[in-house]
């Protein structure tokens, strides 16, 4: 029984980690993103309790914006605590933290 617990451990750690590294933002994509980000600014909002990791999932309580007239830019974004935090729209997972 120990040995499939730690064989479920690591295997849900390896998609964990496969996942965080499946998000790939080409160098162009980032320029326009962190164009838009500066151009429309949000104004921080703080989320005790809630931990800024790639991976995390932000409450349905956080309101995240689009990034409006954007093609090719799925994501979605919300300033936490002094950093912008790019979002899957359906999962509401955090896939990239600008500082």
């Amino acid at each position: 029984m120990k040995i499939a617990t730690i064989a479920a451990l690591a295997l849900a750690t390896s998609l964990s980690a496969a996942w965080a590294q499946d998000v790939i933002i080409t160098p162009e994509r980032e320029t326009v993103i962190r164009e838009y980000i500066q151009k429309k600014p949000l104004a921080s909002i703080t989320l005790p309790g809630v931990e800024l990791n790639i991976g995390s999932t932000l409450p349905e309580t956080v309101e995240v914006h689009s990034f409006e007239g954007v093609p090719d830019v799925t994501y979605q974004y919300v300033v936490i605590d002094n950093k912008t935090v790019l979002v899957e729209p359906g999962t509401r997972k955090i896939v990239k933290i600008y500082n």
